[in-house]
């Protein structure tokens, strides 16, 4: 389980001691990477160094609101700092409204950035969209060239739900990554959405979900 994993701490109120904790037990449980706040990359790659962590990073995050010149401003900058996979929130209001080629170009300015360099994971806050519109997102993400489709932030009020990876994995087809990410608590949870169709899963509670392994 642990190595499917991204060990996660996004809270605005974390501190620095906090995010060096969560290198420690990253290593400790041998976790595909930490995902913490562009602040701390740095930090994170320095603790993680010679280890075989990987240091992901959000970007445009929580709304996916900002403008695309500076998501890729702010990719660039975590790319530097040591971040070798990006999580960026897709503007959604954009999707909602169906200007699909807004949508596509500011995913595409952030894979550009990464340019093999890092993976880069759409975050589509799925408890905001329709069916439709989470289905246009994922080949959106897939046309656009990023490596993964991924549920939520946590932060709109919903997280992955099973249905939700089952619709995301039938649309991205079987070769790209499907991260399931929010109000993933347990080990039952993070198997039912593995068994979904997920390759990755998204949690603060990863320590917990390890250690209730049957």
């Amino acid at each position: 389980m642990a190595s499917f994993i991204d060990h996660t701490l996004l809270k605005p109120e974390a501190t620095p001691e906090q995010i060096i904790k969560l290198c420690e037990e990253a290593a400790e449980w041998g976790f595909v990477s930490v995902c913490v706040n562009p602040l701390y990359v740095r930090l994170a790659a320095e603790k993680l160094a010679g280890s075989t962590v990987k240091v992901c990073t959000v970007i445009g995050f929580p709304l996916g609101a900002s403008a695309p010149a500076l998501k890729v401003i702010e990719a660039a900058n975590a790319l530097t700092d040591g971040a070798t996979e990006v999580d960026m929130v897709l503007p959604i209001g954009q999707l909602k409204s169906g200007d699909y080629m807004s949508v596509y170009e500011d995913i595409r300015g952030v894979v550009r950035v990464a340019d093999g360099k890092a993976i880069v994971k759409v975050i589509l806050e799925t408890a905001l969209l329709a069916e439709e519109e989470k289905i246009a997102a994922c080949l959106l993400a897939k046309t656009a060239g990023a490596d993964f489709v991924e549920t939520s932030t946590g932060f709109c009020g919903g997280g992955a739900i099973v249905e939700d990876i089952i619709l995301m994995r039938t649309a991205v087809g079987p070769t790209m990554g499907v991260k399931a990410s929010g109000a993933i608590k347990n080990n039952k949870d993070a198997r039912a959405m593995l068994a979904a169709g997920a390759t990755r899963i998204g949690t603060s509670s990863s320590v917990d979900i390890i250690q209730g392994e049957p």
